[in-house]
């Protein structure tokens, strides 16, 4: 079974977060949920008080078959900000494993710390005019070289269905996306 860490920082986007660790859990993969802070009990966009299931810092040299940054405009900002979250990307793209980040995390993350390397990815609104690493497509979800992004919070089921379908037993994204209604595409 595929193991997957959904970081969290203050002002996560929300239901980024909370559909994607759903789908992921539905998809039959063993998710955590990982703040990155001190206390575990992280504050979402919308003050929602969420409780992860361990600290990042806990964590630390464990690599994932995935890694899931989720976007908000403080969030995703608060982790491209974070030097263990940069160095645990780091090191899940050394090792070949999934980094998948939705909405303003793309920008704010990935392209922010020159973690992109030229490769192609899609982000919210003009964020990605902001840096020169990467190259942005208009797409609702782009895979390239082991990342996964999605442009934002109303491609979330689209967006963690595609990372299911890459982690979970073939047919079981497909299956659970049918179930909750869904129409799911493979994209990327």
């Amino acid at each position: 079974m595929a193991k997957v860490a959904v970081l969290m920082a203050q002002g996560f986007e929300d239901a980024e977060t909370i559909v994607t660790l759903d789908v992921l859990r539905r998809a039959k993969l063993d998710v955590e949920l990982l703040a990155c802070a001190d206390d575990p009990v992280v504050t979402s966009y919308f003050k929602v008080l969420v409780r992860a299931d361990a600290l990042l810092a806990e964590r630390s040299g464990v690599l994932f078959d995935a890694i899931v940054l989720p976007g908000g405009p403080q969030g995703a900002r608060n982790l491209g900000a974070d030097p263990a979250v940069v160095a645990c990307v780091k090191a899940h793209q050394a090792a070949g494993r999934w980094v998948a980040a939705l909405c303003s995390a793309g920008a704010h993350v990935l392209a922010a710390n020159g973690l992109l390397e030229g490769r192609r990815y899609t982000c919210s609104g003009n964020n990605h005019a902001l840096y020169a690493d990467g190259q942005y497509v208009d797409a609702d979800i782009v895979e390239d070289r082991g990342v996964l992004t999605g442009r934002g919070l109303g491609l979330a089921f689209q967006f963690a269905f595609n990372l299911a379908d890459r982690l979970a037993e073939p047919g079981v994204a497909a299956r659970q996306a049918e179930h909750i209604y869904v129409d799911f595409q493979r994209q990327g």
